[in-house]
């Protein structure tokens, strides 16, 4: 069984362990079908690389570089970079904020590497990264701090090269910002989504948050993830909750969600699905999470959206709030 039971933008403001060589397996699972095998051969999108840098000449040396896993998806792409377009202009009234660019992990470029070398060829001296990301995983903790030169592991650095992910060690001071389930907007983001479903009468209702999951940290996943419901069900007035994991700690099954979807309808009238992932990748939002919705005891009861915590305005607010917090100022 997988299921388991400072300063402030107004919003207005801003709007909105194994592993497969050659990356994350869910993807090689994607190009099985014939609108994902175009992208086998992934090419550089000139638009997107253009997208992903945004620069001011204005004497700085500082500059941030928004990272995440990177996906051949071109939706989970845009809504990434459509973070940079809405903060680029904010960061850069930052004291000494020369260049804001978005980093891929995997899959495609701009990779990370790509923009730490570009940032040393321009004569930036101090890069914050800011990682896109849930929680805790071995990509924040282990793989985005390797791939920009900060380790002297060499059973890591093979592994990525595996993987064919570029590292490169830049000569500018490089730094992480916190992962956004510092932020605590995980929990609003919730209510957000959730309450269209709900309607007027939340009572003997359920819900049934989906993630990734981590091999490696689980015990911070399931920690996090029942902080996440028991506030769900104290902000919404849900009657129960569970989550499952859809990642590659269940081989990207869809049975840990069908199984927690029909034991959560044995216990309530309605069942509410919420995706808890940062963006959109048809992967598991339809392949995955849709089919275990299609596929459950009586989908007639199931309240879906094929959604994702992007977009969200309160991204962009805590990427500007703890830029300006670790840059020790706040926006000019």
């Amino acid at each position: 069984m997988s299921a388991q039971v400072s300063t402030k933008l107004a919003t207005s403001e801003l709007t909105s362990k194994p592993r497969a060589v050659g990356g994350c397996p869910h993807h090689a699972a994607v190009l099985a079908t014939p609108a994902a095998s175009q992208l086998k051969a992934l090419p550089t999108d000139a638009l997107e690389t253009a997208r992903a840098t945004v620069r001011r000449e204005n004497g700085g040396r500082t500059g941030i570089l928004l990272v995440n896993h990177g996906s051949r998806s071109p939706v989970w792409r845009k809504q990434l970079l459509d973070v940079q377009a809405e903060v680029a202009e904010y960061l850069l009234n930052i004291a000494d904020v020369a260049q804001v660019r978005t980093g891929f992990m995997e899959y495609t470029e701009p990779s990370i590497a790509t923009q730490l070398r570009e940032m040393d060829a321009s004569g930036i001296e101090r890069v914050l990264v800011i990682p896109l990301l849930l929680t805790i995983s071995d990509h924040s903790f282990d793989d985005i701090p390797a791939i920009c030169g900060q380790t002297d592991d060499r059973d890591l650095v093979a592994r990525l090269a595996s993987e064919n992910i570029a590292i490169y060690r830049p000569s500018a001071q490089v730094s992480f910002a916190p992962l956004l389930d510092f932020s605590g907007l995980v929990r609003t983001n919730l209510v957000r989504r959730a309450r269209p479903l709900l309607g007027q009468d939340p009572s003997k209702t359920g819900l049934v948050l989906v993630g990734y999951g981590s091999a490696e940290y689980d015990d911070d996943w399931q920690a996090f993830f029942g902080e996440t419901r028991a506030a769900a069900e104290a902000d919404l007035g849900i009657e129960a909750s569970a989550h499952a994991w859809c990642g590659h700690l269940v081989d990207y099954r869809r049975t840990p969600t069908l199984e927690a979807i029909n034991e959560m309808l044995e216990r309530t009238d309605r069942v509410v699905v919420l995706p808890q992932l940062v963006s959109y990748d048809p992967m598991f939002q339809e392949r995955l999470i849709g089919r275990a919705v299609r596929e459950c005891a009586d989908p007639s009861r199931v309240l879906y959206t094929n959604d994702a915590i992007l977009p969200e305005p309160a991204v962009g607010q805590w990427v500007v709030q703890i830029a300006s917090q670790m840059l020790g100022t706040v926006p000019v």
